[in-house]
């Protein structure tokens, strides 16, 4: 018999959420997003419950995202297990989003795609020396979601366009800067600072072992990344970042002109979308459309077989150059699905 793929357990007033593929660091299926969903709402209603924490199994991450492998499967036979799993799983980011008692994510190693969606929400949110937060759906012709254009169009600045074009993996001190993370823990502590949940409130255990955040490279850079990234089409982000006297902008340019046009073109919609929503609901509903929109594009596919599957590293995006996606390539992934859609509405 398998061993469970999400471990709870209840004590001294904290529930746990263990994620346990340490394989696959801790990667996100829909009978998880199922289970844990069912647990918060038993303990939003359980008095004994005074704080949630979340955890990942394993040495290398929280969460690696989603079980995309699964995904690209389901969209090669019509991508209906795929829809059913990201209406659920929006549904879940939206009641993270909402809890009412400390949600205490510990974002520590990897944290990417759907790892995101479960801890970057969260009101209390823990990165450590080991943490690698990303967005990297461009990169398999996807376009981020699990409110993932929420925090970035919310991001200082320019810093969520960045990454959300470049698919740059954040450390702790990014990820503090750019508004994914709170408190930064030596990942030394996190067993006494755990231990310590038991007998100290939230705020006292955070105040003896969290310390002052490493400095943030992207910080420093805000400077060239606000002048480029505030152009209106990737092609002009493109020019700016070949006309900036800086290697990282240069390199920046090289890493986006490597993603799919589409996604990058839907990406930066997706973005100025998300900065003028009036919620984290109304920016999953966006994302809901977009996503089912992607099921049916070449490049997810493509993209997934590419980068995870055949590993060749040589997706074969069409349209191949961004010149070539038309407005009405990228409108028609924010189209209305009518009865279809996620529908969440936001609470007081």
């Amino acid at each position: 018999m398998s061993d469970p793929e999400v471990l709870f357990d209840e004590k001294h007033g904290v529930g746990r959420i263990t994620l346990n593929r340490p394989k696959a660091i801790n990667a996100l299926n829909h009978a998880m997003v199922r289970e844990i969903a069912a647990r918060l709402d038993a303990w939003a209603a359980d008095d004994t419950i005074d704080t949630v924490l979340l955890v990942g199994a394993g040495e290398r991450g929280l969460c690696a995202g989603g079980d995309i492998v699964s995904i690209y499967h389901d969209a090669k036979e019509g991508g209906s297990g795929s829809k059913d799993f990201w209406r659920d799983e929006y549904i879940l980011n939206a009641a993270i989003g909402r809890f009412d008692k400390p949600y205490v994510a510990i974002m520590d190693g990897v944290v990417m795609g759907g790892g995101v969606g479960l801890s970057a929400h969260a009101n209390t949110r823990i990165v450590t020396e080991r943490s690698k937060i990303a967005m990297p759906e461009v990169g398999i012709g996807f376009i981020p979601d699990v409110g993932g254009t929420h925090l970035l169009a919310h991001a200082p600045g320019e810093l969520g366009t960045h990454l959300g074009l470049t698919t740059a993996r954040m450390d702790a001190g990014d990820a503090i800067a750019a508004g994914f993370a709170d408190h930064y823990m030596p990942s030394d502590k996190l067993e006494a600072f755990f231990e310590a949940l038991a007998t100290a409130t939230l705020p006292d255990a955070l105040e003896a072992f969290t310390e002052p955040a490493p400095e943030s490279s992207l910080e420093a850079a805000r400077g060239w990344i606000d002048d480029a990234y505030s152009a209106d089409t990737v092609e002009e982000i493109l020019a700016r970042l070949r006309g900036t006297d800086s290697p990282d902008a240069a390199k920046a340019a090289d890493d986006i002109e490597s993603k799919s046009p589409v996604a990058l073109k839907v990406t930066l919609k997706s973005i100025r979308r998300a900065a003028e929503a009036s919620s984290l609901e109304q920016v999953l509903n966006d994302e809901y459309r977009v996503s089912l929109a992607s099921l049916n594009s070449h490049d997810l596919v493509e993209g997934i077989r590419a980068q995870v599957v055949e590993k060749d590293r040589n997706p074969k995006w069409s349209p191949a150059k961004l010149a070539d996606v038309t407005q009405a390539d990228v409108d028609k992934y924010f189209e209305s699905l009518g009865s279809a859609e996620l529908g969440l509405e936001a609470t007081a």
